[in-house]
């Protein structure tokens, strides 16, 4: 007789450390992607695994310099921090969660990070220096990176 007990899978959530992306984070994540990879100075990653000061993250997007790809091997968990990351708010994260990742990120060498808020369509960008900026309107400039994104066309 097998008395061997069956695990239960992991959630999405369990799994990634991050809540289960809704269809307008899924929208609004592209969009924040398609504006900042018109700068082809950077390479924007989508869902990237990072290790940071030893925990593991998967921000939305993790932007860092361009260099060229090699295809014949892969990385499957980075250690440099990306020069910034972005998170784009779900329904199911709560306030404290999301900034508990940006104090994570900006402590581990982010120079900037962008929290998106879908429902009230605004970016806010933190800072190491304890610095915010949020946007309502017109082009968000981070300030680490010089990288811009439309509020029109990421909210639309």
């Amino acid at each position: 007789m097998n008395t061997e007990v069956l695990e239960k899978p992991l959630s999405y959530e369990e799994e990634r450390g991050k809540p289960m992306p809704s269809k307008n984070h899924a929208i609004v994540q592209m969009n924040v992607g398609i504006e900042l990879a018109k700068n082809e100075q950077f390479r924007v990653l989508s869902e990237l695994s990072l290790e940071l000061n030893g925990r593991p993250f998967t921000p939305d997007l993790s932007i860092y310099p361009r260099h060229p790809v090699d295809f014949r091997h892969d990385d499957i968990r980075l250690t440099e921090p990306p020069l910034l990351v972005v998170e784009v708010g779900c329904p199911t994260q709560g306030s404290k969660e999301v900034m508990d990742k940006v104090e994570a990120y900006l402590q581990s060498g982010v120079k900037s990070c962008w929290v998106v808020n879908p429902p009230q369509r605004t970016i806010t960008i933190y800072t190491p220096d304890g610095g915010l900026k949020s946007f309502v309107e017109g082009v968000v400039k981070d300030p680490a990176t010089g990288l811009t994104a439309n509020l029109e066309a990421v909210f639309s």
